[in-house]
């Protein structure tokens, strides 16, 4: 079995493939200070609950955008796993697909996976949007090429700073509200972070479509993306496993290299 990892600010997220299907996929905070021991038992016991051999997994490939957790997840391969993790954005990883950005060693793992998953799945020029602790939009060529992006913070990142800002307003759940106009605080908060995301997404959308001047398709994906489903106007496809799809992709071009 491969074990995808996909590292994110806020949330790591671990995939087992078994060679025809992705079987099993967990959530975890991420912490830069989580030890390997840490991983192996709790990753450990999450396999034995659901009926998996810990020893039958065989590779591993990594994508994180916290640099300052790449050497616990390099000893958590190693020691337990017993294989050599293959990390996205290191020189020997080929990525397949051409970055064509001022500055290629800035592009986020993240982002490129996405790329890379999303032109394996869609044809044409593509806008990725990944709802995250950052909301990108992220431009993907009819060749698979990374062209760049918009990177603004995420809604979840966004209603924290508003509560934290002011002292009156309270911190509240993301849901879609019944009514555009709020007829209380709670109300009006809901609509102008839902609404206000919507229109963000679809806005930017517009403007992408307009510079680019020629015909794209829209895939969401990431954490909080299934919230916009039936509100925005612009999303196409809503594709939840696209970056550990992504990471198979990466995996399978690079092992078969070997």
């Amino acid at each position: 079995m491969l074990l995808a990892i996909d590292v994110g600010n806020t949330n790591s997220v671990f995939a087992l493939y078994d060679g025809a299907d992705w079987v099993a996929q967990w959530r975890i905070s991420t912490d830069a200070a989580r030890t390997a021991d840490d991983y192996a038992v709790w990753f450990k016991q999450l396999c034995e609950m659901h009926g998996m051999e810990f020893d039958k997994i065989s590779g591993c490939i990594v994508s994180t955008v916290v640099p300052q957790a790449i050497f616990n997840f390099r000893n958590f391969a190693k020691r337990y796993l017993k294989v050599e993790a293959m990390f996205v954005g290191e020189p020997n990883t080929d990525l397949g697909v051409p970055i064509r950005i001022s500055r290629p060693e800035q592009a986020g793992a993240d982002r490129l996976v996405n790329a890379v998953g999303a032109h394996k799945a869609y044809e044409g020029a593509l806008i990725v949007i990944d709802s995250g602790t950052a909301t990108t939009f992220d431009i993907v060529g009819p060749d698979g090429g990374f062209e760049g992006g918009i990177i603004s913070p995420g809604i979840n990142l966004s209603m924290r700073a508003l509560h934290d800002a002011a002292a009156q307003l309270p911190r509240i759940a993301i849901q879609k509200p019944e009514r555009v106009i709020g007829g209380d605080t709670l109300g009006a908060m809901q609509s102008g972070v839902f609404w206000g995301y919507v229109g963000l997404i679809d806005g930017l959308v517009r403007r992408i479509k307009d510079e680019y001047g020629k015909p794209m398709r829209v895939v969401a994906t990431g954490g909080v993306a299934s919230l916009f489903e039936g509100s925005s106007d612009t999303i196409d496809i809503y594709d939840f496993d696209l970056t550990i799809r992504g990471l198979l992709e990466i995996y399978t071009r690079n092992a078969s290299s070997k």
